[in-house]
């Protein structure tokens, strides 16, 4: 089975979380990523609690890719602190999961 990865971030809104998944499909770190409609995030910040609206980016990636798709995100995220996620996707339909692999391939 292909070592594929589920990668999750925030962005503060629609337009920045298409600039990025374009960036990180087009380089060929990312077979797919999905931008979701807006949430409300309630977190916790320098001592504060913080409420605010992002949308979560679902990002599919091979293991190999990881470390460059992680430099790239944090690279052009404006977050001083981006949330960056790595899930390993366990089981999944073989012939996705080989395509995400080949999307990603170095």
């Amino acid at each position: 089975m292909p070592d594929a990865l589920l990668v999750m971030t925030t962005l503060p809104d629609q337009q920045a979380g298409e600039k990025l998944a374009s960036a990180l499909v087009g380089a060929g770190l990312a077979a797919c990523v999905n931008v979701g409609l807006p949430v409300t995030s309630i977190y916790r910040w320098r001592g504060r609690i913080e409420r605010g609206s992002e949308v979560i980016l679902t990002i599919k990636t091979s293991r190999a890719r990881y470390a460059s798709l992680q430099e790239a995100i944090v690279a052009a995220h404006p977050y001083e602190l981006p949330e960056v996620i790595a899930v390993p996707i366990t089981e999944g339909l073989t012939d996705y999961l080989a395509w995400i692999e080949a999307c990603t391939e170095n």
